[in-house]
């Protein structure tokens, strides 16, 4: 593993997103924004697009775990869903892709296993992430030969529905860390500093904060909501 990514070890990685309906897309503020990330400490930046991505790397020197979202007719998932995602972040080389590894309906009806042979089989050099939103999911990620196991969509898929990641003193990333071969990974609604510091503590290997440092709409609004109650 190269030291990019070994650097990320106890730290916090910012991840620097805008979708399409958002007031910050584009890729020159999603550029600014890991910059503003970096200053601020972050180790690592997640990111949406080969473009944002290109972008990025313009402007910081950190690792970057890549994603490309695109939603699909006959599917639930919508992280790197197809080869054609990951041959995209692939002209770029983030450090790290990370998928959804959930057990909700794929595009062409493929399964994790398929697909995560075959992504292997092409590219047997890259470093791969798991978004997982149970125990079991990421159990079998972690089987299969990801290099880090994400909870990133606990919460987020119907097997989870209901489900958060800090209930219970975080049990469910307790327990993946407890049973985990490979390096985990905190990500999905860790929004306070005290939180963030805990998931390292519990054994994560680092963390990623997304919409509570990136997305300002959704801060002002957790501030006006605050106010009305």
């Amino acid at each position: 593993m190269n030291q990019k990514v070994e650097n990320l070890k106890g730290k916090l990685i910012v991840s620097c997103q805008a979708l399409p309906d958002e007031p910050l897309h584009s890729s020159f503020i999603m550029g600014r924004m890991a910059l503003a990330a970096k200053q601020g400490g972050a180790s690592g930046i997640r990111a949406n697009t080969k473009e944002d991505i290109k972008e990025i790397r313009s402007q910081v020197d950190l690792p970057v775990i890549g994603i490309v979202k695109r939603d699909y007719d006959d599917s639930d998932i919508y992280i790197t869903p197809t080869m054609k995602e990951i041959e995209e972040l692939m002209e770029v080389k983030p450090e790290i892709i990370a998928m959804d590894a959930t057990i909700s309906k794929r595009p062409g009806g493929k399964t994790l296993d398929e697909f995560f042979k075959e992504v292997k089989a092409k590219y047997p050099d890259q470093l791969f992430m798991a978004d997982c939103s149970t125990v079991e999911e990421a159990l079998h990620a972690d089987e299969l030969g990801f290099d880090f196991i994400g909870t990133t969509m606990v919460g987020y898929t119907e097997q989870s529905k209901g489900d958060k990641i800090e209930a219970n003193d975080f049990e469910i990333l307790r327990k993946i860390v407890a049973k985990a071969k490979h390096r985990v990974i905190a990500e999905g609604n860790i929004n306070t500093p005290e939180k963030a510091k805990h998931v390292i503590e519990l054994g994560a290997y680092s963390v990623v904060v997304g919409s509570i440092i990136t997305r300002p709409q959704l801060i002002t609004k957790s501030f006006v909501e605050e106010m009305e109650r």
